[in-house]
């Protein structure tokens, strides 16, 4: 499958494009494009990809590929899957697919108006230890309580230790200016005109939230809807008690400048518990683990399972490949992702009030 990059930025260098190139037999990068002259050219000579371009209209004009991998900014995604769509092209569009619901329904009109797979990037919906504990759910009995946590450290604290990244410093101001009023007017047409510290919340929900929140759905099923929610350290840290009807979740979330990546989402029934912990998406191969504890009688068992050290990543786009060969609907579709959007939603007007 010959593939077009959209954005060469911190998790193309580290994550996609290495991955990428060792699974040959599935897919090769035909061409890339960034606005920073600096980040093409560089990035392009380290990964040997042939044609570049500085915009992902450009790229997509010019053919000679199957498919698109998304990875610009948030505010820009929307733009790059309906035009890669319209041209008959699949999509595989990192988190979040979008900002507001107008974008999404125009992704799904594009891509039932063309026939092609466009497919949002969970790679957590896709860590077998994940994947197990969604089959071991049904038989531990009525679940009483349930922690989705995600408070991590600055992604650039971990990058830096572990990885040599280039960063654009050549982008030109008015392109900065078109993204700071782009996400801007996204925002408001989502969630209204609510003040700057709810509308960074809703930013948080959509970039590291979408993540958890997505996971959640899987695992437990949609939210019936949201008890109550709070923000503060403007925007930066979000916590919520979502409705279950016999059960609740507790939901936090926050970005620190602790060395560290703590995301789980965490289960108790009546005789066992269990933690779906995640690391670092930023380091390879660093295992998502399963932890069980049950109990027996008088005794306590606890448990750790790391059921593969495949990459999630590896997973999804292995996955991502099928579905465009079958011509199956993908788990992440655009559809899967609008649920996220309707929940964001509903935590931002417990924030607002």
């Amino acid at each position: 499958m010959r593939l077009g990059v959209i954005g060469l930025g911190e998790v193309a260098q580290v994550v996609h494009l290495p991955l990428l190139a060792g699974l040959p037999e599935l897919f090769e990068v035909r061409s890339a494009c960034d606005l920073s002259p600096r980040l093409l050219q560089t990035v392009g000579d380290r990964f040997g990809i042939p044609n570049r371009y500085a915009t992902s209209a450009e790229l997509i004009e010019a053919g000679d590929i199957d498919a698109v991998l998304v990875l610009s900014s948030d505010e820009y995604h929307a733009e790059a899957v309906v035009d890669a769509a319209r041209h008959g092209l699949h999509v595989l569009v990192e988190k979040p697919m979008c900002l507001s619901p107008r974008e999404a329904e125009e992704i799904i009109n594009a891509r039932d108006q063309s026939g092609v797979t466009v497919m949002v990037g969970y790679m957590r919906r896709f860590a077998p230890a994940f994947l197990e504990a969604k089959e071991l759910l049904p038989g531990l009995g009525r679940v009483n309580f349930a922690r989705v946590h995600d408070v991590i450290g600055r992604n650039q604290l971990i990058i830096d230790q572990t990885s040599s990244v280039v960063r654009p410093g050549d982008l030109p101001q008015s392109a900065m200016q078109d993204r700071s009023a782009r996400a801007r007017a996204l925002v408001t047409d989502a969630i209204g005109d609510v003040p700057s510290a709810v509308a960074n919340a809703y930013r948080l929900l959509c970039g590291l939230g979408s993540h958890d929140l997505s996971a959640m759905r899987e695992l437990l099923g949609p939210a019936r809807g949201v008890h109550a929610a709070r923000q503060w350290r403007d925007g930066g840290y979000i916590t919520a008690l979502l409705d279950y009807d016999d059960f609740v979740v507790a939901y936090e979330t926050g970005v620190d400048e602790q060395l560290r990546f703590d995301a789980h989402l965490e289960v108790f029934t009546d005789t066992t518990s269990f933690r779906v912990q995640y690391d670092t998406p930023y380091v390879r191969h660093l295992a998502t683990t399963l932890e069980i504890e049950q109990t027996s009688g008088d005794a306590i068992t606890r448990t750790v399972r790391r059921p593969h050290l495949k990459d999630p990543y590896t997973y999804e786009w292995e996955y991502f490949h099928h579905c465009v060969v079958a011509g199956e609907q993908p788990k992440t579709s655009p559809e899967d992702f609008v649920s996220d959007l309707r929940l964001f939603a509903e935590l931002v007007r417990h924030l607002d009030k």
